[in-house]
């Protein structure tokens, strides 16, 4: 399966509109960092790309989820590229933010969910705290935020086949710096940018 046939049927199931706060994000390298509701929210954010931002994007993605040796772990090493992460047994050699960090000095730019996991429904949950270590670690880089509306009802949790739903992917503008910003600031920060991409 190509890249753009999955674009192609991504873009048929949920009619997906990208909207931009301001101009294209990614003109510089950026961690792209959104709301997690459906295993679908990358496939739809990176979808949702222009082709030459999408092209230098890479999905970060569980790996028990991702690599099971099937067609899943064949889209994820042939299509999106997909920096895949341990999530249940990690150690300091399966450290998450190595690879993810290892994908950032290769100038990739990255789709990330700082919550870790799905949030079926409601506000987004409270951030991880590698989305402040992947900032601190490289300050060149951009954080945008990006709120998928109404992917989980496409696939709810626990569902196989997908429910054509219209949805909407907003980018909003990158995070300014603040130097010298605590861990719990930034993540705050960071969940409310996200919070205000909401449509009202």
């Amino acid at each position: 399966m190509t890249a753009s046939l999955i674009v192609f049927l991504a873009r048929l199931l949920t009619g997906v509109r990208a909207r931009w706060s301001g101009e294209l994000p990614g003109s510089r390298q950026s961690v792209f960092f959104a709301n997690h509701t459906s295993n679908l929210d990358f496939v739809l954010l990176w979808a949702s790309m222009p082709p030459a931002l999408r092209a230098k994007t890479r999905p970060v993605a569980a790996a028990d989820y991702w690599r099971n040796g099937g067609i899943r772990q064949r889209l994820a090493d042939d299509v999106f590229r997909a920096v895949l992460i341990e999530r249940h047994r990690v150690t300091k050699a399966t450290n998450p933010l190595a690879p993810m960090l290892g994908a950032l000095a290769d100038g990739d730019s990255l789709i990330i969910f700082p919550e870790g996991t799905r949030n079926p429904g409601g506000e987004p949950g409270e951030f991880k705290p590698g989305l402040f270590h992947i900032a601190r670690a490289c300050p060149s880089v951009d954080f945008v935020p990006v709120f998928i509306e109404n992917l989980n009802r496409v696939l709810p949790k626990g569902e196989i086949l997908p429910v054509p739903v219209l949805c909407s992917v907003h980018f909003g503008a990158p995070l300014p710096r603040i130097a010298d910003e605590t861990k719990a600031a930034f993540l705050a920060r960071a969940r409310e940018a996200l919070l205000a991409l909401r449509p009202l």
